[in-house]
């Protein structure tokens, strides 16, 4: 079995080698709604980073419900993706990142997506932050790993056969 630095150091791959991730969040009627976002994430994998006008569709959701999951896969759309391609599943909770933290983590945000500059220092953008829960590491179609961090540490690690 891989040791827990060894997934972390999996799932950190794969979330470092991508830069958008698709957003879902809960809508007033409990349907799920799916946004394409940019993101970034810290170093320690407790954080990732996006941005959002706060007069979008997924801003109302997240003020409402700030549980979120996230998918970031680096498929292909080819065949090969039945044996090569990895998904991670990240779930945590969202909110507006505000003051000091905002600039902090809008920094980061910018050193991974340059040309986002002016979309994020427009008034009306909100930068978020999810504070992740759990991450879902699916490689083979079949092999799960799951990596769950409670107040920052790794806690549980799993592997599994889905």
């Amino acid at each position: 079995m891989i040791d827990k630095s060894e997934h972390a150091r999996q799932i950190r791959a794969l979330v470092e080698s991508q830069r958008f991730a698709v957003l879902s969040t809960r809508q007033d009627d409990g349907h799920p709604y799916a946004s394409l976002v940019a993101f970034c994430v810290n170093t320690d994998l407790k954080q990732l980073v996006f941005c959002t006008l706060r007069s979008t569709r997924k801003f109302a959701n997240l003020e409402a419900e700030g549980r979120v999951a996230l998918l970031i896969d680096n498929r292909s759309n080819d065949e090969t993706d039945l044996q090569q391609a990895a998904a991670v599943t990240v779930l945590g909770g969202c909110a507006e990142a505000l003051g000091e933290e905002r600039s902090a983590l809008s920094g980061c945000f910018l050193n991974r997506h340059p040309a986002m500059a002016d979309f994020v220092r427009s008034p009306g953008c909100a930068v978020m932050k999810v504070d992740v829960r759990s991450y879902y590491l699916v490689t083979r179609f079949q092999n799960v790993i799951e990596l769950h961090v409670q107040s920052g540490e790794r806690c549980d690690s799993d592997e599994t056969t889905a």
